[in-house]
């Protein structure tokens, strides 16, 4: 008589069936994923190895640079040190009261300086207001962080969203960098707070006196207004103006509102470019459309440039930027990369006549992601101010050729193409 088997009919027959289609490409897909991210963690550690101990060059700037329009007046700067006593001596005049938001706030000396300046105006019966991003500064001193009335912060949350998790308009962070000082004077641009941002970093920023004062003053308090939760008193209140300058537009980006009228800011003014755009940008990762929008104008015979940092303080973004730079060349843009420093900026200047300073970057995060601000001047006096800023930027750059590109090694290819699907998460 035969023995029988151990084991139940068919048992071995299935385990020997093939896996599923559906789960090798999932776990395919993972995997991948998984490698990129590995990629992206591997080159950021060897990036910051490497930059141990290593000070940025020098860098040429413009001095501050005044114009008028209408009936007030803006100055751009583009050397932190220049900026921030502006800024402070404009905390020590005020009278009635300070609003202050910063991405990234510094517990160093200069920090110290902002907070001090800050409770000192509370001292004089000034009303201070001040908002920062937790997530931005975890590495700050919790120490620093805190702060003692009557001067009201908000500290942004690190994880915003709470029991929403799946609503996307709760995941943006709060990236502006804003100081309005009574009804007189408003601070917006891309400069952070803190000592390396005062001499090593290429930033630009402007200071706006006039009726563009109150569009500013709106953009702090909308955010206070949104984000105070009960736990900062009563909200903070504005007069509407008697006037108001067209010439000056301060274009907010909302997410928990889902608006994002910046980016389209930028391709309305590209589509409409003529004579030339010229494009600083810290962190360039644009989507299909600005592509295309750049491309465009230059086919159409548009001196289309971008400046660009050689490295940034975000290596991954490096790459990723990077995988656009063969078909812009293509298209005719020129490409121009600063050298021995990071060049934090996100300008834009056009034809003579538009030009924008802010704190938004083109890329997925600031387009359609954070809280940013960035203000539209329509008027050549200022266009040419951020023409001169480009030209003496363009002195520390060195411009990058469709025959350099494409010499470049196969495994810079290979990254470039590898971390490639990773650009709609920055």
């Amino acid at each position: 008589m035969a023995a029988r088997s151990r084991f139940p009919v068919g048992v071995l027959g299935r385990s020997s069936s093939r896996v599923p289609l559906r789960t090798v490409l999932r776990r395919t897909l993972l995997g991948i994923v998984g490698l990129q991210l590995l990629l992206a963690v591997a080159l950021t550690l060897v990036d910051s190895y490497r930059r141990r101990g290593k000070k940025p060059k020098p860098f040429p700037v413009t001095p501050p640079s005044e114009v008028t329009i209408g009936s007030g007046t803006v100055t751009c700067y583009t050397y932190g040190a220049d900026l921030y006593e502006d800024m402070l001596a404009a905390i020590a005049g005020a009278q009635h009261q300070v609003l202050l938001e910063s991405y990234i706030w510094k517990g160093d000396e200069t920090g110290e300086r902002f907070k001090r300046a800050l409770y000192e105006a509370a001292a004089r019966g000034v009303e201070v207001y001040a908002i920062f991003d937790g997530f931005a500064n975890l590495v700050v001193s919790p120490r620093f962080k805190h702060f003692r009335p009557p001067v009201r912060v908000l500290k942004y949350p690190v994880y915003a969203a709470g029991l929403r998790f799946f609503d996307l308009r709760r995941y943006g962070r709060d990236h502006r960098k804003i100081l309005v000082v009574d009804d007189e004077v408003a601070f917006v641009g891309g400069y952070n707070i803190g000592a390396a941002y005062a001499t090593e970093w290429r930033d630009t920023h402007v200071r706006i006196t006039g009726p563009g004062v109150w569009d500013c003053k709106r953009a702090f308090a909308d955010m206070w207004n949104l984000h105070r939760r009960g736990r900062h008193g009563g909200p903070l209140l504005l007069e509407t103006p008697s006037d108001w300058e067209p010439r000056i537009r301060i274009h907010r980006n909302v997410p928990r509102l889902w608006m994002f009228p910046i980016r389209s800011m930028y391709l309305e003014a590209i589509n409409r470019a003529t004579r030339n755009i010229w494009l600083t940008q810290a962190y360039f990762i644009p989507d299909a459309d600005f592509v295309e929008a750049l491309e465009g104008a230059a086919r159409r015979g548009v001196d289309v440039r971008l400046l660009v940092p050689q490295k940034s303080n975000h290596v991954v973004a490096d790459w990723i930027a990077q995988g656009y730079f063969g078909e812009l060349l293509e298209a005719g843009v020129k490409v121009h990369r600063f050298q021995g420093a990071m060049v934090h900026a996100k300008t834009a200047t056009i034809d003579g006549n538009w030009s924008t300073v802010g704190t938004a970057n083109i890329d997925r995060l600031s387009m359609t992601g954070n809280y940013e601000v960035n203000v539209e001047f329509i008027d050549p006096a200022m266009a040419r101010v951020m023409e001169d800023v480009f030209r003496t930027d363009l002195e520390n750059c060195v411009q990058l050729t469709a025959d350099t590109w494409a010499e470049r090694g196969v495994h810079k290819k290979a990254v470039e193409l590898f971390l490639g699907p990773l650009r709609p998460l920055l």
